[in-house]
């Protein structure tokens, strides 16, 4: 679990710099993450650096469009969220749904917790959400109108259930679940429960996962060994197989459909003109480590619809 925790700071560590060269906007990462003093291939290379940008657009593609079929009237719960800044963004841009959850490692997420406590500009856009009672809020959880963080553990999706419900989740609501490299860490069989909890648990839901894809092949291999160096076993890895395999691990635990792609296929349907103007933020050097790179994370998306929304 510490080396799983430990990705959350190297992911935070990736977007802050790509945010401070110019990739995308968020004016919030500063306040979660110090700011990377200097790169050291390959953490923090070029093509990581794109595929994070790829990343950021591809889920939020998604996002926005259930955002708006739903009109907001929806409810979102990012599984394994980090140091996420999605619930501020979407107030910026006007598009808070009903209710915001994120859940994550109690210790993440008393850190968390801790940055909102300390520092205005994160705390004043909850308050400004919030209306009734004073907000709750302790070490491993707080709980607005709006917005909610709770520490939990996703290997044990009853408990986790119960905690949603405590902080005012409504099964009835049309609810997205986003995981980022979140299922890889549990073992296929704790995974598969997640999925099945949220698949019987709402009518009418969306899934989004983004994780590695295409693992069996010898550069997936060494992304494997590269990990297991620093003690991160991804215990889920033999369903990152293939696209197909994605796509039958989602159907196979109760979603009536479900899309995957890599993110090579994503970042060709991004717009080309912010693709060309990211390429000349910095030379890419190695478009064929880039590519394979791409080729080995995808996102699938998965739904169940209740009233053919």
């Amino acid at each position: 679990d510490e080396a799983v925790r430990g990705t959350c700071e190297d992911a935070s560590v990736c977007k802050r710099f790509a945010v401070s060269v110019g990739y995308w906007k968020d004016p919030y990462i500063q306040y979660f993450v110090r700011q990377a003093k200097e790169r050291k291939a390959p953490e923090i290379n070029r093509g990581k650096l794109a595929c994070y940008y790829a990343r950021v657009h591809g889920v939020g593609h998604l996002l926005k469009a259930f955002l708006k079929k739903t009109e907001c009237n929806c409810q979102i719960v990012n599984l394994g969220a980090g140091m996420d800044t999605l619930f501020w963004r979407l107030k910026d841009e006007n598009l808070l749904p009903k209710k915001y959850f994120e859940v994550d490692f109690p210790m993440i997420v008393a850190r968390k917790i801790h940055n909102i406590k300390s520092k205005p500009p994160l705390s004043k856009p909850i308050m400004e959400s919030h209306s009734g009672e004073s907000l709750l809020i302790d070490s491993h959880s707080l709980d607005s109108t709006r917005y909610s963080i709770i520490g939990g553990d996703l290997r044990f999706s009853t408990d986790l259930e119960e905690k949603l419900k405590k902080h005012n989740l409504d099964i009835q609501l049309p609810t997205l679940l986003i995981a980022e490299c979140v299922l890889v860490y549990m073992t296929p069989q704790q995974s598969a429960n997640l999925l099945k909890w949220a698949s019987s648990t709402f009518p009418m839901a969306m899934f989004i996962n983004y994780e590695q894809v295409n693992m069996a092949d010898r550069f997936g291999q060494i992304m494997i060994e590269n990990l297991q160096r620093r003690q991160c076993n991804l215990a889920g890895v033999e369903v990152c197989r293939s696209l197909d395999s994605q796509r039958e691990r989602l159907l196979l635990n109760g979603w009536e459909t479900a899309h995957a792609i890599d993110m090579m296929k994503v970042y060709s349907f991004l717009p080309q003109a912010d693709v060309k103007r990211i390429e000349g933020l910095e030379f890419l050097d190695e478009k064929e480590l880039f590519e394979q790179l791409m080729q080995h994370y995808c996102i699938c998306w998965a739904s169940k619809d209740s009233s053919n929304l």
